[in-house]
């Protein structure tokens, strides 16, 4: 899924909340297989799959134990110049 510049960062959270509990379910997890295993604790891992919010550490090691983690590569990972600054400097 795409993220646009209309969502805000509590519904982007909302949504890989949603997506992390459909994984662990889909494996037959529970919170607290999920919460020992990625040494996370319990209420962290409940409090994230009802609010989103959650420790970067914790939800880096949460996509650890999924095996997410590369998927936070490219984070904040830019080239030097954007497309949209490229076509302003043509002006």
């Amino acid at each position: 899924m795409r993220y646009t510049i209309n969502k805000q960062p509590t519904e982007v959270l909302l949504e890989i909340a949603k997506r992390q509990v459909k994984m662990r379910k889909s494996k037959r997890f529970t919170q607290q297989e999920v919460a020992t295993r990625a040494g996370v604790s319990l209420g962290s891992l409940k409090r994230f799959e009802t609010t989103g919010q959650i420790s970067l550490e914790s939800l880096l090691k949460l996509a650890h134990f999924f095996d997410c983690l590369t998927d936070f590569d490219l984070l904040f990972y830019r080239e030097d110049t954007s497309e949209i600054e490229k076509l302003f400097s043509k002006k």
